[in-house]
């Protein structure tokens, strides 16, 4: 085993497996996140800790996957590369190591302008695929970037997002590639309502075979409302279908309808080849995720024995 962690373990086992997501608070507190792993943690496998998501300031992923920990539940730290050059990146992940932090989701991360500090100076030293890179050399060949060696190396399961709406579709399992070429383990997807897209990005995935060599868990995310649907369906890179977005303007009661239409779309990517579990990213709406569960027959969670 790479890392020794619980997400690790079930994927390696074949089990389906469930993750979910928390953003951390925009503040100091950690009542907020400490709250929503003890709710979360007998319902899904691992917890996402974002990483300062649409450059907005919260409380770093690093401080929010140790109150995770803390919690009983095994966190997904993400690093973005807007904010740290290579030097910091290593350093944190190095530190997250060592705190008990097996799993590290790799992302370049979203542009200052669209955050509360869009006269900030970014970094992007590396992208996302190089950043993976990186810590697979940490890991694997026990060096630093410069190729300097390392005395103790960070045990890391290491995951990449992807997008498979983004146009031009035909590059999206290209794309893939690449990351899995570069080290990722696993890959957790944009949040999907387009089921005739996917399956078209997937079918692109089964052809390189990229799904026996990574685990692909398939992003879903609960609407509460036809206005926050709506939203979704104008930000670049997702695609919503018009029934989907009828239905909810239709629907007497939205919340539960959100609702619905997710166990719906979890149902049916149970079914595709190479989908090896669910990512729930139910943004600011984390009490829903164990409904959610209980009504797709994700539970009981499967257990797993973990080294000592």
């Amino acid at each position: 085993m790479k890392a020794g962690g619980r997400l690790e373990a079930l994927l390696e086992r074949g089990e389906f497996v469930v993750t979910a997501e928390v953003g951390p608070p925009k503040g100091a507190s950690s009542k907020g996140i400490r709250s929503h792993a003890a709710l979360l943690k007998d319902f899904v496998d691992a917890i996402n800790i974002t990483d300062n998501q649409t450059a907005i300031v919260r409380l770093c992923s690093l401080a929010g996957a140790l109150h995770v920990l803390a919690e009983g539940a095994e966190p997904v730290m993400q690093i973005t590369c807007r904010d740290r050059n290579r030097i910091a990146i290593q350093s944190d992940v190095l530190g997250a190591a060592s705190l008990g932090i097996k799993n590290i989701l790799c992302l370049t991360g979203d542009h200052q302008s669209f955050g509360n500090h869009p006269g900030a100076r970014n970094v992007f030293d590396l992208d996302s695929i190089q950043l993976i890179s990186m810590l697979k050399g940490m890991r694997d060949e026990k060096r630093f970037q410069c190729g300097e060696e390392m005395k103790v190396e960070p045990r890391i399961f290491i995951g990449a997002a992807e997008n498979p709406f983004a146009d031009p579709l035909e590059f999206r399992a290209v794309r893939l590639a690449k990351k899995v070429a570069a080290g990722a383990d696993f890959i957790q997807t944009q949040g999907i309502f387009d089921l005739e897209r996917f399956h078209r990005f997937m079918e692109a995935v089964r052809e390189a075979g990229l799904h026996k060599r990574v685990a692909i868990l398939a992003g879903v995310i609960p609407a509460k409302s036809f206005g926050a649907m709506k939203y979704m369906s104008t930000v670049p890179g997702m695609s919503i279908p018009r029934a989907l977005l009828d239905r909810m303007k239709a629907a007497e009661k939205p919340e539960e309808e959100g609702v619905n239409i997710c166990v719906e779309l979890i149902r049916e990517l149970r079914k595709v080849e190479g989908v090896r579990g669910v990512h729930i990213m139910a943004v600011a709406w984390e009490s829903i995720v164990p409904t959610i569960v209980e009504r797709a027959g994700l539970l009981p969670r499967p257990q797993a024995a973990l080294p000592a």
